[in-house]
């Protein structure tokens, strides 16, 4: 009975560590050299990967036009980004600036003999087998390809996180010694 609350447990914490992996905002330092638009089509379960901002359209058409920004990290791999708007949906990034950022991404375009460093914050996942890309939330030019980028949302979001698990632990201590443990003092049998 312990291995399978033990197995339960684990499988819990890394479905919750794989989505807080996967929804939190990261930073990677790259250099643009490209942007494109391409048609995708939207079915089958890799659907969940994909922005969940126009589902009328996915459900009416199962395609609809994706933009992309490819780009070279500094240790010279490619890296390719989807850039879709979140809106309202999760995660709540209320991204509606998906032409704004393409163009910005446009605008800082370079090449390897004279490099425009830019921080590309972003959510997700690249998988090549399923065609899953993260999704670009912003870009913003940086000096060079060796700076710091500290991830202050995801700093805050784990503070707050901390805090109301102590919140939360202390209620149920209080509540406990409150509640249960004079309910199962009255109850016990006295010698």
């Amino acid at each position: 009975m312990r291995y399978v609350k033990w197995s339960f447990l684990t499988l819990l914490v890394l479905l919750v560590a794989g989505f807080l992996h996967y929804t939190l905002p990261r930073h990677d330092v790259v250099r643009i050299v490209g942007t494109y638009q391409q048609r995708v089509d939207l079915n089958g379960w890799t659907n969940i990967f994909w922005s969940g901002s126009s589902k009328t359209q996915q459900a009416s058409q199962g395609t609809r036009d994706v933009q992309f920004i490819q780009a070279v990290r500094p240790d010279g791999k490619p890296v390719v980004y989807r850039n879709e708007d979140t809106g309202w949906g999760w995660p709540p990034y209320f991204k509606f600036d998906t032409a704004t950022l393409q163009t910005r991404a446009d605008d800082l375009k370079s090449t390897a003999e004279t490099p425009k460093w830019v921080v590309v914050t972003r959510y997700g996942w690249r998988n090549q087998i399923w065609s899953i890309f993260p999704n670009a939330l912003s870009v913003s030019p940086v000096s060079g390809p060796d700076v710091t980028v500290i991830p202050w949302a995801t700093i805050v979001f784990f503070v707050v996180l901390i805090v109301i698990a102590l919140f939360l632990r202390t209620l149920w201590k209080l509540f406990e010694a409150r509640i249960i443990a004079p309910f199962v003092a009255r109850w016990r049998p006295k010698d």
